[in-house]
This record gives C-alpha cells, sequence and structure tokens, in this order.
C-alpha cells in the first residue's frame, strides 16, 4: 500500500508517494530540498532521527542540515565518536571530553598526558576513518545488554550508567564495531564530518570543528586563558569531591550524601565570590562592577550575592538589573525569522542606561525603569541616588558592552563574565552542555515567572542561542574574571521541577522532539528533593523560593 510523505522545507511542502519503506537519504534524493553533504538528520513527525530511520507510513518530514544549531551539535557529537574510535584504534585509550570552549573541545586521553606523537596519531586515524565513509548506525538494544556491551569495550562508566536510568531499551549508535551512547541521533557517516583539527594543549588537546557561521571550515584556535584556568579550578574541585560523571553522582546520591554536596557546592559559590570581592576592593577606583552572562546563568542571584561579598569588606553596593532597560514589546527588534529578538543591544534602552549611570556615578538621583515581563512594557519604579562610597552593580547579558557604558571611566570599571562553564558530563564523552543547563533553568524560571509554557521557551530558544554567540560571548575574554555558576547538584534538583513540564508538551507540537530529547538526558540523572536547597543559592532564582525575590 502506498503512503505520502509530507516533506516540509521553509517555505514549502513536497509531496512524495512511496510504496516501499523508505530512509531519509532516499526521500532527501528524490525531493531535491538540501545538500546531501549538510544534511545530518532529519525531523521525522518533529522528532530528530538519525539519517537511517525508516519510514512506511505517512509523515511528516523535515530535513536539518548544518546551517541549524541542531545540525551543528549533530557534527559535533558524530565527530566525538570518531575521535573516542580513533583513540582505540590507534592508542587503545579511551578519551575524555572535559569542556567546551568556542568551537572546540578540551580532552584528555585516560591514563596519562596526551603526547605531541600521540595527538598526530589521533588524528591520522580520524582522517582515515573520515576517507573510508564508514557508516553510523543506530540500534536499539535491550537495557542490559547495552550494559554488557559498554562493559565488553572497556567502558564502565556508560555501563554503570546503564544500570541507573530507568530507560528500555536503550538507543545506542555502531561504527566499525564500536559502540556509543549520545541520546541524542548521530549522522549516518564518518564522511560527514570532514572538517576538524587537533591541536596539542597539555595535558591533553583540542578537539576543533566548524561553527554555525562557517559550516565548510575550523575557525582560527582561539583559547581564553582565563576560561581554561576555571575549568582546571573546577576540575580539581570535582576530583576533590570524587566527582567525575553521573554514574559518581547517582552513588553519592545513593549513599545519602544529597546535602553534602548541596552545602560543598554553595560553600564553592561562596568562596569564589569572596576572592572576586577581594580582587573589586583591592582596585581602588572602581565605582560600577559590570556583570554580564549568557541567559539564565543566574546573573540576579550572582549580583545580590557579590554586593554581600563586598558589604563584608566594609562598601555599600547598590545592583541595577539591565533587564529593566527592555524597550516595549512594540519596539523590540525581530530576527531574520520576525520573532523577537530580546538578545539584540538594540531591545535594551542604551541611551537611558547611559543616562542613568552619568547620573548615578556623578550623584544625583534617577527614577530607575522597571519593566514587566508579563504585559512587555516598561513603566517608573523606585528611586536612586548614590552616596560618594558606594559601588553600583548592573547585571544583565550585555553588562560587558562598551556602549552600555560609554561614558564611564575604565579605571573606574571592573567586568564580571558568568555562566554555568562546566559540570558533571553523562560519561566520559557525553557532556552536559552548559546551553542545555541553562535552558533547563529558564524553562522552569519562564514557567514560574513569566507564565511562559515550556513550548514558548523552547521555540524561542535557538534565537537566544544564537543571540548570545553573537551579542554576549565575544565580550568573554575581555572580563577582568570569569565565575562558573554551575552546581553539581542542579541537574539532580531541577529535573523534579522540568520534567513535568517537558512531558506536558504534546507530540503535535513543533517542540516535541526536543522535550523527548532533554527528557532522555534527564533520565540518566539522580533525584534530589529541593528542600535543602539554601535560599540564597543561584538555583533558587529558577525554582523559586530565594531569598532575593523581590
Amino acid at each position: 500500500m502506498s503512503f505520502v510523505i509530507n516533506v516540509l522545507s521553509k517555505h514549502s511542502v513536497e509531496q512524495i508517494t512511496a510504496d516501499t519503506p523508505m530512509m531519509g537519504h532516499e526521500v532527501l534524493t528524490l525531493a531535491g530540498v538540501g545538500d546531501m553533504g549538510r544534511v545530518m538528520a532529519w525531523r521525522v513527525n518533529r522528532i530528530l532521527r538519525p539519517l537511517g530511520w525508516v519510514i512506511d507510513e505517512e509523515a511528516d518530514v523535515e530535513f536539518v542540515d548544518m546551517s541549524t544549531i541542531e545540525g551543528i551539535e549533530i557534527y559535533e557529537r558524530t565527530l566525538t565518536f570518531v575521535m573516542a574510535l580513533a583513540c582505540k584504534r590507534a592508542l587503545s585509550k579511551g578519551v575524555i571530553v572535559r569542556y567546551s570552549m568556542g568551537s572546540s573541545f578540551y580532552c584528555e586521553l585516560s591514563g596519562g598526558d596526551a603526547s605531541p606523537g600521540d595527538v598526530e596519531a589521533i588524528r591520522d586515524e580520524m582522517e582515515r576513518l573520515v576517507s573510508m565513509a564508514l557508516p553510523i548506525q543506530m540500534a536499539i538494544l535491550p537495557r542490559d545488554k547495552a550494559h554488557r556491551i559498554f562493559g565488553r569495550q572497556g567502558d564502565v562508566d556508560k555501563a554503570r550508567l546503564m544500570q541507573w536510568t530507568g530507560m528500555d531499551p536503550i538507543t545506542v549508535y555502531r561504527c566499525a564495531g564500536m559502540c556509543g551512547y549520545f541520546g541524542a541521533p548521530l549522522a549516518a557517516s564518518t564522511a560527514m564530518v570532514k572538517a576538524f583539527d587537533l591541536t596539542g594543549y597539555a595535558p591533553g588537546f583540542l578537539l576543533r570543528f566548524p561553527s554555525i557561521t562557517d559550516v565548510d571550515t575550523v575557525p582560527p584556535l582561539q583559547v581564553v586563558p582565563k576560561l581554561m584556568d576555571v575549568f582546571r579550578e573546577y576540575s580539581t574541585w570535582l576530583s576533590v569531591l570524587g566527582l567525575s560523571t553521573m554514574d559518581s553522582l547517582h552513588d553519592r546520591v545513593s549513599n545519602d550524601q544529597s546535602l553534602d554536596l548541596i552545602l560543598l557546592s554553595e560553600a564553592f559559590h561562596s568562596e569564589t565570590l569572596s576572592r572576586i570581592a577581594h580582587e573589586i576592593i583591592d582596585r581602588k577606583n572602581v565605582r560600577l562592577v559590570c556583570l554580564a552572562g549568557p541567559s539564565s546563568s543566574g546573573k540576579t542571584t550572582t549580583s545580590r550575592r557579590l554586593a554581600i561579598q563586598l558589604q563584608v569588606y566594609g562598601k555599600n553596593p547598590v545592583t541595577l538589573a539591565l533587564d529593566n532597560y527592555y524597550v516595549d514589546r512594540d519596539e523590540t527588534p525581530r530576527d531574520e525569522n520576525g520573532n523577537f529578538d530580546f538578545e539584540a543591544l538594540e531591545a535594551l534602552d542604551v541611551q537611558l542606561i547611559n543616562k542613568n549611570l552619568e547620573d548615578l556615578l556623578d550623584g544625583k538621583e534617577i527614577i530607575l525603569p522597571s519593566f514587566d515581563f508579563v504585559s512587555g512594557t516598561r513603566k517608573p519604579g523606585r528611586r536612586l541616588r548614590l552616596r560618594e562610597n558606594d559601588i553600583l552593580i548592573i547585571e544583565g547579558i550585555h553588562g560587558l558592552n562598551d556602549k552600555i557604558t560609554a561614558n564611564i571611566a575604565p579605571e573606574a570599571k571592573y567586568r564580571v563574565f558568568i555562566s554555568p562553564l562546566t559540570g558533571v558530563s553523562l560519561d566520559t564523552y557525553n557532556r552536559i552542555g552548559s546551553t542545555d543547563v541553562r535552558l533547563l533553568r529558564r524553562i522552569v524560571r519562564d514557567h514560574r515567572t513569566r507564565g511562559h509554557s515550556p513550548e514558548v521557551t523552547l521555540m524561542m530558544w535557538p534565537s537566544v542561542v544564537k543571540g548570545s554567540h553573537k551579542h554576549i560571548f565575544p565580550y568573554e575574554e575581555g572580563a577582568d574574571i570569569l565565575f562558573n555558576t554551575s552546581l553539581v547538584y542542579e541537574i539532580a534538583v531541577i529535573k523534579g521541577y522540568a520534567e513535568p513540564l517537558l512531558r506536558a508538551i504534546h507530540e503535535s507540537s513543533p517542540s516535541y522532539g526536543e522535550a523527548r530529547r532533554l527528557l532522555s538526558m534527564l533520565s540518566f540523572a539522580p533525584v534530589i528533593p529541593s528542600e535543602n536547597v539554601p535560599n540564597l543559592s543561584i538555583l533558587r532564582e529558577f525554582i523559586g523560593g530565594s531569598c532575593f525575590d523581590d
């Protein structure tokens, strides 16, 4: 019996009639709606699937290429799998993906440092695997079988992770006799990840890949030493706690050590903020602290906690949220798709910000604006005047942009960039990316405080991420200090808030597939009740109950 496949593209719908089951690359060839070399996967009835997925009944499909965030992420996952396979074949060693930095992952070999010869051997083997165009095939396995396969491969962390999850069966990917788990689709062949490079960076190396702005070439290497320092400090701290992957977090939770993890994590944040406050005090001319970071980094709580630390040192800090300077909704700029672009600098009243900052530092009284996110309008707020020795803290996604503080002398400013930069990974080469951490935070917060359904948040998230890379992360390197707002326990707490919201998204929704991906990731996390999360925690900014809520 024949069936119809509706191939959706940006501006049209093409119908293909099929008489036999078809895979993605066959439909793509017939429809001719994308570049075969750049299509990474396809959505089948709104769920992201590998191109090897077979359909045998009527379906709506849409191809995902590297011009999308999802497409780039598939490229990165596939390249990581190829790298892990190359390490096994060339060196008989495993690989640990530690951090993300721009268009690269910092990686280390299990069991020792990576020598220049090791890096060259891995690169050569990766190039050989890509040239062979080996198929990468999806397999759906019972959980116990997946556990045995990973155990035989020597992937002990993955094998143990399979024991903790309630997910059964498990979707794995196979290539050249090796299995991997990623929780989301991979490309159909090793030939799909031709653009990459490996660069030694002791004691490990950097796996480099294209960006969404140029999918054909690897961008120039940009190492941010301050960022690497934060990563290494956090890794050392995780080692002290005995945490490396989600398996070790499960172990701590099952042994009734959740409270210890919460208290230690919060103490680490407090100690870091104390160091930042001490450095600000040491710079005698600083009158303005500029705090910035991408959406859902925890800017509000960080600014308030930093203010408390400054008070400990005898200063009187005053916080000012740039979110209150949004222009009214009808004046908000739109992106190329016609959606509101809240990440653009033009979404803020920059002229008013500059005027208010200048007046405040000159000792004048101003009336602060107050923005209502539900109605999308700005209205007058409280009055504010700084005393002679007060320090003003401004926080917002554009806090480090010089256009925001154009009238303030450089020596009077101290710049802090914050983001959940790294945390506990699922396993040795499956990171829980900072983007996903921020997304989960935002889903929970937006539903609680802004009246947004999780579906609305998911739909607007790609433009938020693009805006962050365009307007926010370029200023990271110019910060005086970076603060990692990750909490090692937070995924286990936020799981209880995010899962019901994500499960409520109907399968007819365009966000359904992304919701299922996040649910798959959360299924591997333990559950920690929120009752012991302190009311000054950054996490409280999102789940509620913060002592800083106005």
